[in-house]
């Protein structure tokens, strides 16, 4: 069986600021929906802040960027594409991250407090590691 060939398309590298400040703002949501009490929001701004983060990684340094509809590929494109170092340490990170997008995003299930702040600190490591990949 041949491995399914990831769905990505080439960006110009330029464009990784634009993804830098999504990830920015969706992280500034996060923070302040943690202050506010909203659970909900906090997950979902942190799942939204790591996939922007990704995508600013990966257009930046391959010129590539996800289209999977499926977040998780995110993860074995930016293996494939990044030789950043302690990469799959951070990649576990993003995929506790991301195992959490229909949970907080799709069920009917609410995050709570707990939920909440676990995933802001995962959400806030892998953020600022992306960041100082990204100033280099």
């Amino acid at each position: 069986m041949t491995p399914k060939k990831s769905k990505i398309v080439d960006v110009d590298k330029s464009q990784y600021l634009n993804y830098l400040k999504k990830a920015e703002e969706f992280y500034a949501s996060m923070v302040q929906a943690e202050k506010s009490g909203h659970w909900n929001a906090v997950g979902l701004n942190a799942v939204h802040c790591a996939i922007s983060i990704s995508d600013a990684l990966l257009v930046k340094f391959s010129g590539v960027r996800s289209i999977e509809t499926d977040h998780m590929l995110v993860v074995d494109i930016i293996k494939q594409n990044l030789g950043l170092k302690g990469i799959d340490e951070k990649l576990s990170t993003l995929r506790r991250i991301l195992a959490k997008k229909s949970l907080v995003e799709y069920d009917s299930t609410i995050f709570t407090k707990n939920d909440a702040v676990d995933i802001m600190k995962q959400a806030e490591r892998f953020y600022l590691w992306g960041k100082g990949e990204l100033a280099d």
